[in-house]
């Protein structure tokens, strides 16, 4: 796989685009299509996928970020429109621009960019202080403090047991919720110090407060309910032909998307063995392009973040 490039983020801080090549090349199948970027992100990969695409081509993209809003104004090109909504809402997007059902392609790189976690003021990172929010859009929804500082012992533990895989979940949020009784977590550092001190059993090469911190902003964020909305609006929102590209970061991701696609690969299972059927009552609705792809040794040299990538691709059938 070839290395990814890096892109030109706002406050200094960059992000670079992984499985750069890859995703561009098992998405783009129609230069004259229309296609759709899920998470702009910083525009790296939407930039690549213009790169490609004929004067008649179009490209769409979507992100909830207002820093992601704001990176965009920086293409000026005739054929690429940015909408800011979260990428659940695809198929409402495709719709506002008259091209549901009629999309060449449609791309989502889950989860946090690169800026997201390097500026300490989103507060996604332990390894910066800054202030405790962890929300994609700041202006919409509640921060991790807020959500620290109201959720049960209980809630805070299938949270990090849920989202973050957390063996030590219970132990966790006990002395987060005993700490937080004499003074209210505002602050990373703060919160992934009482992390640290009370995890049992560290990880070798992992922070602590690893699992922790990504549980909260995956609940914080809806992460995971946004995906399974977006790959079913995806599924209605491509043309027959059409080109799905999914990379995610971590197992959670990892899975639905596999199991997404695996379900529509087959299709209709509870049909009786051998019943004799036409294929399109199978509903077998995609068709998987090639096997899983993860970043090559020169991209993770380049990028360590894209280590745990993983990309899926699939093609719709009708």
């Amino acid at each position: 796989m070839s290395s990814s490039a890096p892109d030109t983020a706002s406050r200094g801080f960059r992000h670079a685009s992984v499985l750069l090549d890859g995703a561009v090349e098992a998405l783009v199948h129609d230069t004259d299509g229309v296609y759709l970027d899920g998470t702009f992100g910083r525009g790296g990969h939407s930039r690549a996928i213009l790169a490609r695409l004929s004067p008649a081509g179009r490209l769409i993209a979507i992100d909830r970020d207002p820093e992601a809003i704001a990176e965009a104004a920086a293409i000026d090109d005739t054929r690429f429109t940015i909408e800011r909504a979260e990428f659940a809402r695809l198929g409402e997007i495709a719709g506002q621009h008259g091209v549901h059902g009629q999309l060449a392609g449609i791309l989502l790189d889950v989860g946090v960019s690169s800026p997201q976690l390097d500026d300490p003021e989103r507060g996604f990172s332990f390894l910066r202080d800054g202030p405790l929010d962890m929300r994609m859009d700041p202006t919409q929804g509640e921060s991790a403090a807020a959500f620290i500082a109201r959720a049960s012992e209980a809630e805070l533990a299938r949270v990090f047991k849920e989202y973050g895989e957390e063996r030590y979940a219970r132990r966790l949020a006990k002395a987060i919720v005993a700490r937080r009784g004499e003074q209210p977590f505002l602050r990373t550092a703060d919160l992934a110090e009482v992390v640290k001190v009370a995890h049992p059993a560290w990880e070798k090469h992992k922070h602590p407060a690893t699992r922790v911190f990504q549980a909260l902003r995956i609940h914080v964020n809806g992460e995971l309910e946004q995906l399974d909305a977006a790959l079913e609006a995806a599924l209605e929102a491509l043309a027959p032909g059409g080109h799905l590209v999914v990379i995610s970061f971590h197992s959670l991701e990892d899975r639905r998307v596999k199991r997404f696609i695996r379900h529509h690969v087959r299709g209709d299972s509870h049909l009786p063995r051998g019943m004799p059927i036409a294929d399109t009552e199978l509903e077998r609705r995609l068709e998987a392009l090639g096997k899983a792809q993860r970043a090559g040794p020169e991209e993770v040299e380049e990028n360590p973040r894209a280590r745990s990538a993983v990309m899926r691709a699939a093609r719709k059938r009708y």
